[in-house]
């Protein structure tokens, strides 16, 4: 066993970066398990998505009273507007637990951390007017000043994103695939801050990470090379997407860095840090924590499941490394388009796919919402 001291997971905050939780469980939230991770760990915060709530939800019985009590409470419970409340109740109520389990952090790293993310439905994606509406609602139902709202940071998210910033609320600018939409959400955030202060908002207490998504940049791309099948085709697998996570750390740098910025930091704001998600790896071939390991770096979050938070205090090396082949990751695109694959169409891809990716569970989990509510008010319990 790891001492506390040697903990390869504390490592990564000594070196500048946060860790958080991708997943989020009415267990770990109850049982001790989440005081645990952020006292042993350096746990500092928590994302959840459908795809994780409809795991966590399906698949453990401990949902079950609060099924039947909000079944006992609605009398059809069968129409699929009575499983989307369900649905957010429960949500609600394990973004809520989990806020104050992370408070303290919140209050000592001096509001940097200590968030949890809560995603608007998929079903929003592009619908703006209808995302800012669902945002502002949940945010005034969580009530906690260390939540952060999520919204997929497509084109029709991207005027939602500057609309929640400049209205005060933290935002979790999710589903980034590429440089380019991540240049656009950089710009977002800073239209949203300079809205708030022509305003006479204050921006001091805003918090945004910009999640930028890697392991299905690799599937994407890696599966182009495979069938390509060319010597110069293969030698690019699980490449893609390390190199673009550090040309947007190059971007983000590049950002703060500038007179512009300057201008919200003098007023107390605080910098919108790209966090690394979709961090497991999918090729069994690939090292299991190599999204980890690779992009370690100042004033960056990454954040974990379980089994690669396990393995990474397993086998971890912790380094600064975000910075090293940076020549080779600007060479990285041009290399792609040489063989016929353009970024910014593999982003484009990978959005859209995004977006299913979370509607099908969520439409999954309604279903077995809907149908658990009936079973567990017909038995009584």
């Amino acid at each position: 066993m790891i001492a506390l001291h040697d903990n390869r997971l504390r490592s990564l905050e000594k070196l500048g970066q946060s860790l958080w939780l991708d997943y989020i469980e009415r267990a770990l939230l109850v049982g001790g398990v989440m005081e645990r991770l952020i006292r042993d760990d350096g746990i500092s915060g928590v994302t959840s998505n459908p795809a994780i709530f409809e795991k966590a939800i399906s698949q453990h019985a401990e949902y079950d009273a609060a099924i039947a009590e909000f079944a006992r409470r609605v009398p059809d419970a069968q129409k699929n507007y009575d499983a989307q409340n369900i649905y957010e109740e429960l949500m609600v109520e394990d973004v809520c637990l989990a806020a104050d389990l992370l408070r303290d952090v919140y209050d000592t790293s001096l509001r940097r951390d200590g968030y949890v993310s809560l995603e608007v439905s998929p079903h929003l994606a592009y619908d703006t007017v209808a995302t800012i509406t669902e945002a502002k609602r949940l945010w005034n139902r969580v009530a906690r000043p260390n939540l952060m709202i999520k919204v997929p940071a497509t084109r029709a998210g991207l005027p939602a994103i500057r609309q929640l910033i400049a209205a005060g609320i933290n935002v979790n600018a999710t589903l980034l695939f590429g440089v380019a939409r991540y240049r656009a959400v950089a710009e977002i955030y800073f239209a949203g801050l300079e809205d708030r202060l022509a305003n006479g908002g204050a921006i001091d207490h805003i918090a945004s990470v910009a999640s930028f998504f890697l392991s299905r940049i690799d599937t994407l791309v890696d599966g182009f090379l495979d069938r390509d099948g060319r010597p110069q085709a293969r030698a690019l697998r699980g490449r893609a997407a390390i190199a673009c996570a550090r040309l947007a750390y190059q971007e983000y740098q590049g950002l703060v860095s500038s007179a512009r910025w300057q201008t919200f930091a003098a007023h107390g704001a605080r910098t919108q840090r790209l966090l690394w998600a979709s961090t497991s790896t999918k090729d069994p071939a690939y090292n299991d924590v190599m999204y980890v390991e690779a992009l370690i770096g100042l004033d960056t979050v990454n954040t974990l499941p379980p089994e690669t938070i396990v393995a990474y205090r397993d086998h971890g090396n912790p380094a600064l490394l975000m910075e090293q082949e940076l020549e080779a990751a600007r060479a990285f695109p041009m290399q792609l388009a040489a063989i016929g694959l353009d970024l910014d169409t593999v982003s484009d891809e990978l959005e859209h796919q995004g977006v299913q990716k979370f509607i099908e569970p969520y439409e999954r989990l309604l279903s077995t919402l809907a149908r658990r509510a009936t079973e567990l008010a017909t038995s009584g319990r």
